[in-house]
């Protein structure tokens, strides 16, 4: 029992059962006095040789022997009392005995248990298999180690036994049942699961870096990079072109090159024209602006996209030419004329028009050959339509809508007048043949076209040089047969004519024309018809099996109106 006075408590000693259990006194508690315990009512009493917690060596390994009280001498007091009562340095004070050390135990990983909370300090544990139910309170430390020495330095064994695991975790400031603290007793837990989930995770980081790099590496080696892509280009350079260029051409002929666009009488057409002269004609092909009648309207486009009305000067079906005049428009450029006579085969050439309506446009070619006889339109059914030609032949595209266009040489300068086509499906030329280029397009050359324009706007009409025969366009043999008779029973040979001049008479064939070979009626009247009025011809001509050849001076008659 406690009788309330400092340093005065009272300690109850235990038998061993056996010599294998150490003697054993309550931690923190003075060694019991060499007198025996008093019996119950008494008053416990004082040695007489000092105070009464003095230290007792108690042996680890064996039986206490407590010393009679004379044979132990009397040591006098360490220090004059204290008038205050304070305890003696060296015993326990009068509140609760010392605490142990405190040391740092790491906070368990969660999920970890936590074992119950300790019973107060103050308290005794409670009774156990291997405890008395009054044995004295382990030391609240024997759970982590045990001390050689009682707390005065006396050897002593450290308590063991169930209730002493809760007592390392004593806490001296904590209130009487709190709650314990979140530490656990023993060696601290192994994280052996959380390393392989890291590790895991760390294989799993690597694939997938793996698998990124890969793709990024094949998207890079495909497509040359993951940045901004910037394509190698030219720098900007001189855009002028060599005049003999198809460029320096096309630039310097597409100003005075227009579209036209003709509707009336229920029809409609697109073709090409070139500015002859700074008053406003226009050259074109009679084909192109026929559609317009007496009464229809033509609109001119020029390069530039400006527009205006345009009026028929006068026209010719048989050359094909036309000639338009717009009025009121300036900064006209005439373009320049050639000569025809002068082209060669295998010469350069570029064609200009609007095919298909396709304004300005550009192609190039060769001369292809040269005094091609061709005959064009022939719609009506009466002849009065047809075009002869003695064209040049190039192999520069033409299309439907190049028609009236013209023709350049490496100068710029007009050599033809794009006329006709020959068409793959039909085998006939003309505009009306939609198949398209085959590389077999026809020019009226510039020097026939010259002397019909000038007619044309200096008459309103042009004039056809004749020889004064009429022809039988049904022979089938090589020439042109001179007819038995002329249309409508009047003579084939026009009496005090060209031809009755000359001496050339009914069933005479006419095999050449200046030295070159004609076979059809067709082709004669082509040669006939490339020449000018009162030029002197030499014919070579077929009578009884018998050739011979004859001189003349070519005639005139008129043209359309």
């Amino acid at each position: 029992m406690d009788d309330g006075k400092p340093g005065g408590s009272r300690a109850k000693w235990w038998s061993r059962p056996s010599a294998e259990q150490p003697p054993h006194r309550e931690p923190g508690r003075p060694p019991a006095p060499d007198t025996a315990p008093p019996a119950p009512g008494e008053p416990a009493p004082v040695p007489a040789d000092g105070p009464a917690n003095a230290p007792v060596d108690v042996p680890a390994d064996g039986p206490v022997d407590v010393p009679a009280a004379e044979d132990r001498a009397a040591p006098g007091p360490l220090h004059e009392p204290d008038e205050y009562s304070t305890p003696p340095y060296g015993d326990p004070g009068p509140w609760a005995p010392a605490p142990p050390v405190q040391r740092p135990v790491p906070t368990p990983a969660g999920g970890t248990p936590v074992p119950p909370a300790p019973p107060y300090a103050g308290h005794r544990p409670p009774p156990g298999p291997h405890l008395p139910p009054h044995a004295p309170a382990p030391h609240p430390h024997a759970a982590h180690q045990q001390h050689p020495h009682g707390p005065q330095g006396h050897p002593q064994d450290a308590p063991t036994g169930p209730g002493t695991a809760q007592w390392g975790h004593y806490d001296p400031w904590s209130a009487p049942g709190a709650p314990a603290p979140l530490t656990h007793v023993g060696e601290p837990p192994r994280r052996r699961g959380r390393r392989g989930a890291v590790l895991i995770g760390g294989l799993l980081l690597a694939l997938v870096a793996g698998g990124i790099g890969g793709g990024v590496g094949a998207y890079i080696e495909r497509n040359g990079g993951i940045a901004e892509v910037e394509l190698d280009q030219a720098p900007g350079e001189n855009r002028d072109r060599a005049p003999d260029s198809v460029a320096g051409i096309a630039a310097s002929a597409l100003p005075s090159v227009v579209t036209l666009h003709v509707s009336g009488g229920g029809e409609q057409g697109t073709g090409t024209g070139f500015v002859l002269d700074r008053q406003g004609h226009i050259l074109t092909n009679h084909h192109v602006v026929d559609p317009a009648g007496p009464s229809g309207e033509i609109s001119v486009t020029f390069s530039g996209g400006e527009t205006a009305r345009a009026t028929l000067v006068g026209k010719d079906s048989g050359y094909d030419l036309a000639v338009v005049k717009v009025v009121a428009v300036s900064g006209l450029t005439p373009l320049p004329l050639g000569n025809s006579d002068n082209v060669q085969v295998g010469d350069p050439v570029v064609a200009i028009g609007a095919p298909f309506d396709l304004q300005n446009t550009v192609t190039s070619g060769i001369i292809s050959a040269k005094e091609r006889p061709i005959t064009a339109g022939g719609e009506k059914g009466d002849g009065s339509d047809i075009s002869y030609v003695d064209a040049l032949q190039t192999d520069a595209p033409i299309n439907p809508g190049n028609s009236g266009g013209p023709l350049v040489d490496t100068k710029a300068r007009v050599i033809g007048i794009n006329s006709a086509i020959r068409a793959a499906d039909t085998g006939a030329g003309g505009e009306g043949a939609q198949s398209g280029s085959i590389g077999l397009g026809f020019a009226i050359p510039i020097n026939q076209g010259k002397r019909v324009a000038e007619e044309l706007i200096n008459t309103g009409r042009a004039t056809h040089p004749v020889i004064g025969v009429s022809l039988d366009m049904k022979y089938t043999g090589d020439g042109a047969r001179v007819g038995e008779k002329g249309k409508d029973g009047t003579p084939s040979v026009t009496p005090d004519g060209p031809s009755a001049k000359a001496g050339i008479r009914p069933g005479d064939v006419i095999t050449e024309v200046d030295g070159h070979r004609v076979h059809s009626g067709e082709e004669l009247i082509v040669k006939i018809r490339s020449h000018r009025p009162g030029d002197r011809l030499s014919l070579t001509l077929t009578r009884s099996g018998k050739e011979r050849t004859v001189a003349l001076t070519l005639g005139t008659a008129g043209g359309d109106d």
